[in-house]
């Protein structure tokens, strides 16, 4: 049985920024962004397989990171 592992610099790659007024905004990719918004539908259904789950908690780690720099740098 081989172990997947989701790091969350795994999608460093899939982080883009976006002017917004005088300073720019990290956002996911629109790919990433599906992905990470069908993910929390299924969690809500309870319907995550583990690796599923793993990749989630992958993408909420940047989310959150990325959602907090997006704020301090608006304020």
């Amino acid at each position: 049985m081989t172990a997947i592992l989701n790091k969350p610099s795994s999608f460093i790659h899939e982080v883009c920024t976006e002017k917004a007024g005088d300073g720019s905004l990290f956002k996911f990719s629109e790919s990433l962004q599906q992905c990470m918004e069908m993910l929390l539908e299924k969690k809500k259904a309870d319907q995550l397989s583990a690796a599923e789950v793993e990749k989630l908690e992958a993408i909420e780690e940047p989310d959150q990171i990325f959602t907090y720099i997006s704020a301090m740098t608006a304020a």
